[in-house]
């Protein structure tokens, strides 16, 4: 029900790696499906990664084998750890919350502000 911060982005060289967090500022234990979207220029917004209150997890074709979404329900928080990045990967990433514990559908409530991951070549 909180405000939703992103922390973790920032310049990295192709081939790094990068681990972008998300804190849920409301009170209470949250089991609401949340991820991480990423907007690059000239592209629409895209997920990235969503994760469930259970641990059900899904990822990106781009992102798959490289990236990896984690939450921890008790401090409300959730990671994507970014492995192997490339310079594809640039632009600007949105931590999401949806409505419920719905597993995929739907659309996200509750955004970030959105953090900058900028990968060189």
């Amino acid at each position: 029900q909180g405000q939703l911060v992103e922390s973790g982005g920032g310049l990295v060289q192709a081939g790094g790696s990068l681990r972008l967090s998300c804190a849920d500022s409301g009170s209470g234990i949250s089991f609401n499906r949340m991820g991480w979207y990423r907007e690059a220029p000239g592209k629409q917004r895209e997920l990235v990664a969503s994760i469930t209150g259970a641990g059900s997890t899904t990822y990106a074709d781009s992102v798959k084998g490289r990236f990896r979404i984690s939450r921890d329900n008790a401090k409300k928080t959730i990671s994507l750890q970014m492995n192997s990045l490339k310079p594809e990967d640039t632009a600007v990433y949105y931590c999401a919350r949806w409505a419920s514990a719905i597993i995929s559908g739907g659309h996200p409530v509750s955004w970030g502000q959105g953090t900058q991951v900028t990968i060189s070549s």
